[in-house]
C-alpha cells in the first residue's frame, strides 16, 4: 500500500513538474521592462547628445512613468537627467549673466533718476536669480558627487 502511494506522488510530481518547467520557459521568454524601455532610452540618449535638455528630461519623465520596473535604464537616465538639468542651469546662468551685465551697464550711463531706480529693481531681480541659479549648479555637483 506505501509503495503505491509513493509512485502515486511520484507520478503526480512528475505532471507538475512538467507544467512549472513550461511555465518557467514561457515566463523566461518574455521582455523584461529593461528591454522594453531601450528604444526610448536611446531617443533620451540621442537629445541629449543634440543638446536637446528640456526634450531629454521630458523625455526621461516618460520612461519614468511607462517603465517604473526598468531599474537598470532608469539608473543611466538618472545620470543624463543630473547632466541635463546641468546643462540647462548653466546655459540660464549665462543668459541672466549678459543681462546683469547690461543692466549695470545701463545704469551707468543713465542720468534719469526714475529710469536708475527701474533699473536697479532689474538688477537685484537678476542678482537673486543669478544665485540661485548657482546654488542649483552647486547642488546638482554636490549630489553627483555623493554618487
Amino acid at each position: 500500500m506505501q509503495v503505491q502511494l509513493v509512485f502515486y506522488i511520484f507520478a503526480l510530481m512528475k505532471k507538475y513538474f512538467w507544467l512549472f518547467a513550461l511555465t518557467a520557459i514561457i515566463c523566461s521568454c518574455a521582455e523584461t521592462q529593461d528591454e522594453k524601455a531601450t528604444p526610448l532610452m536611446s531617443d533620451i540618449e540621442s537629445l541629449y547628445g543634440s543638446g536637446q535638455y528640456k526634450q531629454t528630461l521630458d523625455s526621461i519623465m516618460s520612461l519614468r512613468k511607462n517603465y517604473p520596473e526598468a531599474i537598470e535604464t532608469r539608473k543611466r537616465a538618472l545620470k543624463i537627467w543630473q547632466n541635463a538639468s546641468l546643462k540647462m542651469a548653466q546655459q540660464d546662468i549665462a543668459r541672466t549673466d549678459s543681462a546683469l551685465q547690461a543692466t549695470l551697464k545701463a545704469i551707468s550711463s543713465t542720468g534719469n533718476i526714475g529710469k536708475r531706480n527701474m533699473l536697479g529693481v532689474k538688477r537685484d531681480s537678476l542678482k537673486a536669480r543669478y544665485e540661485a541659479m548657482c546654488g542649483v549648479v552647486r547642488m546638482i555637483h554636490y549630489r553627483q558627487r555623493m554618487k
